[in-house]
């Protein structure tokens, strides 16, 4: 993983993350580890924000620069897609939380891995999870939150699916998500990264 990567974007100096960025993808370095590299840079980010040190418009300028970052391995990553459609995946970040990075990240690699993803954004209310499963017919659902104020939301949206009656299996990521936390909000699994949640979806679909 990439250090130089992860500092420039805690410093939030997004021309050096970038040029990095390039620099690495032409060295061959794969854009799994690059995108690993930038989830450990929000995770710090995400620490500093939770203990004072860090604010909203740092939180904000992380997030622009992961998007940019993103931008640049996309075309690379769109290579190896494939065209086969697995199942169908509900997404979102939940109510309460804005941060898209971690979320686009799964919705990307969901969609490159034959997954057919509707993504419903941010700061989610969990009766719009359980509308779009309904309207889909998604079978797994796919929770995202950076932020510990999360945790409560998603407990709430696995009850709210569990009550509709909808037979999905349910992960959830991102920030300090653990199997402490999975037990906590009822979920089936959490990913700790990009891929294990493809590995979930997989093995679910």
């Amino acid at each position: 993983m990439s250090q130089e990567l992860i500092d420039a974007i805690t410093d939030m100096r997004e021309e050096d993350a970038l040029k990095i960025t390039n620099d690495l993808l032409d060295s061959g370095v794969s854009p799994l580890d690059i995108l690993n590299a930038c989830k450990a840079a929000m995770d710090v980010i995400g620490k500093r924000f939770e203990t004072g040190e860090a604010f909203i418009p740092e939180l904000i300028l992380a997030g622009e620069m992961m998007t940019a970052v993103s931008d640049v391995i996309r075309p690379r990553m769109a290579e190896e897609a494939t065209s086969e459609k697995l199942g169908k995946v509900v997404f979102g970040t939940v109510e309460g939380d804005i941060h898209d990075i971690a979320k686009d990240i799964v919705v990307f690699m969901l969609d490159l891995n034959g997954f057919e993803v509707t993504d419903l954004g941010v700061d989610v209310p969990p009766a719009k999870f359980v509308e779009a499963v309904k309207e889909t017919g998604a079978t797994i659902v796919g929770l995202s939150g950076f932020l510990t104020l999360a945790y409560d939301p998603m407990k709430e949206t696995v009850a709210a699916l569990k009550d509709a009656g909808l037979d999905v299996k349910i992960m959830i990521g991102g920030g300090q998500i653990d199997e402490q936390i999975r037990e906590y909000t009822g979920a089936d699994a959490y990913g700790r990264d990009a891929m294990s949640a493809v590995a979930l979806a997989k093995e679910w679909a």
